[in-house]
């Protein structure tokens, strides 16, 4: 159980919903908030399909590739780092988003807001340590707060305002990096030490 929370929660972290609120709220600020949430629920469910996608197929690619587990421990810490980055110092590309005129489908919301590549990659990184049980089911666990906070993205805007969103994204950065930064050192430790590679399937 301890395991399916640390997975989700890693996830959730990268799913990013409080990031991504302002820019939800920006997309959809044309459409009523009934068909706000219509289309927040089909692009979520959209992005929870490709999740699940790379959860099966990617221990089979890993190991067509034949990646070494060091490897994938060593790059998932670099691209966890670097999206924590850029969590904890985001750039000013909210402002100059527009709303959308058409009702958005995959692109922007699903991919890559959601299903984005570092969450597309780690998914791929878990399904090479755990059972596919245990990552379709953290996946859905992380999912479900994910989805619930950007259905009620507008409110949690007024309420949280620009600063208190970017607090919370500025938090959960902090956090990732925590995380990537132990992946890395494992990683690390695999290749100096090829024996700790059987601890990590």
């Amino acid at each position: 159980m301890i395991e399916i929370l640390s997975i989700a929660f890693t996830l959730f972290l990268l799913m990013d919903a409080p990031g991504n609120i302002p820019l939800f709220v920006a997309i959809l600020k044309g459409f009523s908030e009934k068909k706000q949430r219509k289309i927040i629920f089909r692009e979520l469910t959209i992005a929870l399909g490709v999740i699940i996608l790379f959860a099966l197929a990617g221990e089979a690619l890993l190991d067509f590739l034949k990646i070494k587990q060091y490897t994938i421990l060593v790059s998932g810490g670099i691209i966890l780092f670097l999206i924590a980055l850029k969590m904890i110092f985001p750039s000013e590309t909210i402002q100059s988003q527009k709303p959308e005129t058409k009702d958005p489908f995959v692109v922007p919301l699903a991919i890559p807001l959601i299903a984005g590549p570092a969450c597309l990659a780690a998914v791929i990184i878990y399904s090479h340590k755990v059972s596919i049980g245990t990552l379709v089911f953290s996946i859905l666990v992380s999912w479900c707060p994910t989805t619930l906070i950007l259905l009620g993205s507008s409110k949690l805007h007024k309420l949280l305002g620009d600063r208190g969103l970017i607090a919370c994204e500025r938090l959960m950065g902090l956090i990732l990096t925590l995380m990537a930064t132990q992946m890395f050192l494992e990683g690390i430790q695999c290749f100096v030490q090829p024996s700790c590679q059987n601890l990590v399937k």
